[in-house]
């Protein structure tokens, strides 16, 4: 069995077109097990509940931005060593700085492509 078939995500994005986006590339990525939220608390509180194995994140949400995800998702014992993404349209030194220090696995820029957004996964959680 592959990897894409067993692996679970989670997509968060307060914009509704850019979830759709990454799940839609997900499922051309034959990764089909994904739930999605459009707030960071909540989608905390469902991956404390019933981990993953990857977060796919916004950086710039209203209540919690990515990185206070990844830093409140770091700081659980039960998440702690999920996979982390973020994904921006705007990376600054200061932002990949931060994020680096949290324990931030990678970062995909928008726009992106399935392409790009496959090989970003695959250096967090190995080939799909």
């Amino acid at each position: 069995m592959a990897l894409r078939d067993t692996l679970r995500v989670m997509v968060v994005d307060d914009m509704s077109v850019s979830r759709g986006l990454l799940t839609q590339a997900l499922e051309e990525m034959g990764v089909m097990s994904y739930q999605t939220e459009n707030a960071g608390q909540a989608a905390l509180n469902k991956i404390v509940a019933n981990p993953v194995h990857l977060v796919l994140a916004d950086y710039n949400m209203p209540g919690m931005n990515g990185l206070q995800l990844l830093e409140a998702v770091r700081a659980n014992r039960m998440t702690q060593k999920v996979g982390y993404i973020l994904v921006t349209g705007t990376p600054t030194k200061e932002m990949i700085d931060r994020g680096r220090t949290l324990g931030l696995n990678n970062l995909v820029k928008k726009p992106f492509t399935t392409g790009s957004l496959k090989a970003a996964i695959e250096q967090v959680v190995g080939r799909l």
